[in-house]
C-alpha cells in the first residue's frame, strides 16, 4: 500500500550543503518525491510543528535550532514510505546510526542530526498537512 510520509532536511544539512546529497539518496530509492519546498521556519511555526517536545527539557533548544536557518521539506510517497524514509535516515542519534544512513553520515550530534521523518501514518498524514496542500503535489 502506498504511503505518504514528511521528510525533513534540517538547518544543519541545508548549512552544510548536503542537500543535493539527501535527495540523491532518496531519488535512487523506490520513493517518489512528490512535494519540496524550502522555507525558514519561524519560531510559531517550530512550536506548532514540535509541539509533541514542549514538556521536554530539550524544546527550546530544538526550536532555537529548526528557526536559526532554512530547511527543505518534502513529502514523499511509495510502498511502505515511512518505515523505508525511517531506515534510510538511521538512528535519530548519528552517533548510533547504522553506517551509510543518512544521520551516520551528515548528522553531527542528537540534535544535528540532519533529517526528520514522520514515525507512524497519523503524524504523517499532520506533518504533510502542515507543510502542503493538495494542490503542491506533483500528482
Amino acid at each position: 500500500m502506498k504511503e505518504r510520509t514528511l521528510a525533513l532536511i534540517k538547518p544543519d544539512a541545508y548549512a552544510a550543503r548536503n542537500c543535493g546529497k539527501i535527495i540523491t539518496v532518496i531519488e535512487e530509492s523506490d520513493l517518489d518525491i512528490i512535494g519540496i519546498r524550502t522555507l525558514t521556519l519561524s519560531s510559531e511555526q517550530a512550536r506548532s510543528f514540535y509541539a509533541v517536545h514542549k514538556e521536554k527539557p530539550f524544546f527550546e533548544e530544538l526550536i532555537s535550532y529548526m528557526t536559526s536557518g532554512p530547511i527543505f521539506a518534502m513529502a514523499l510517497e511509495g510502498e511502505k514510505a515511512i518505515e523505508k524514509w525511517r531506515n534510510m535516515m538511521g538512528a535519530t542519534n548519528p552517533a548510533k546510526a547504522e553506517e551509510g544512513t543518512i544521520r551516520n553520515r551528515f548528522g553531527t550530534d542528537l540534535t544535528h542530526n540532519a533529517t526528520h521523518g514522520s514515525d507512524a501514518p497519523e503524524t504523517a498524514k499532520v506533518e504533510v498537512d502542515f507543510f502542503f496542500k493538495d494542490e503542491d503535489f506533483n500528482r
